[in-house]
This record gives C-alpha cells, structure tokens and sequence, in this order.
C-alpha cells in the first residue's frame, strides 16, 4: 500500500481564495475542450485530448490537495457561458485559447500567493499549470489566427 502523501500546510485564506478561483478554472477548462472538440477540425484531436486529460489531473490533483488540508471543493458547474459563440474551427479555437488564459491568469495568481522558498507542492503545481497553460495556448491562438501567439507576459490576464 501507498503511503499518502503529507498534508500540505493550512492554506491562508488568500491564499485558499486562489486556489479555489485556479480549481474553478480547471473545471471550465475540461468542459471547454468538450465543447470545442465538437468544432475543431479532426487533425488537433490529440491536441484537444492532451490538453483536456492535463486539466482533468490538475484539477484531481487540486481536490485531492485541498482535501488533506480539511477543505471541501466545489463541484463544476453543469455547464459554463462562452464569452462568445462557438460556431466554427476559430472561434472554437479561440475559446480554447481564453480558457488557457484563465488558467495561466488563475495559476499565477496562486504562485504569488506562495513563498519561493517553502511553497512546495503548491507552488510546483501553480508554476507548472502557468507554463503548460501558455505553452498549449499557442496552439490555439494559432488556430484562430489570433496574434501575438505569445502573450508578453503569460497568465497576467491580457492575452485574450
């Protein structure tokens, strides 16, 4: 049998607040790639799955987290309003694009909001979601013919 890992320190409630806004995030990402696999053409499925099966771990890996320090995650939602309609390849393309955005914003949040030097598991997960947010944002934005395809700044909420 596995040993489980340690229970992270308490979270402040700031930081707490973060998390939970990167978790809600997560959520809508997963139900955003259900959507947009539907409109994107069959040569980005791997794409898609990919980016998909990463937010559904990181958002386990959220719960499980929150769960060994005593607080209870919030569901998804059944079901999340687009900023706009998705009706083609692009617009489904620039969907998944703000949805990386949210994520890269949400997760960077959470990295500020823990110490360089004692934030541990945390910390790892916020600075890895931030990068693999920007990184598979790139993809779409190039999809959708969006430019730049790089953000100056990834995760500082003014890509999209």
């Amino acid at each position: 049998m596995t040993p489980s890992p340690p229970a992270p320190p308490p979270l402040d409630d700031d930081l707490q607040g973060a998390v939970l806004v990167a978790l809600g995030t997560e959520h809508a990402a997963v139900w955003v790639y259900g959507l947009v696999s539907a409109f994107l053409p069959a040569s980005t499925a791997s794409a898609v799955t990919a980016a998909s099966l990463a937010h559904r771990e990181r958002r386990d890996a959220v719960v499980a987290l929150l769960a060994r320090t005593g607080v209870t995650a919030p569901p998804a939602a059944a079901a999340y309003r687009p900023p706009s309609p998705v009706t083609d390849a692009a617009s489904a393309a620039a969907l998944a694009a703000v949805a990386e955005d949210d994520v890269a914003a949400a997760w960077r949040a959470v990295a500020e909001r823990t110490e360089p030097d004692s934030g541990g598991e945390l910390r790892r997960l916020a600075l890895d979601a931030l990068t693999q947010a920007a990184t598979t944002s790139v993809t779409w934005r190039g999809l959708a013919g969006r430019t730049p395809l790089v953000p100056a700044f990834p995760g500082d909420g003014s890509a999209t």
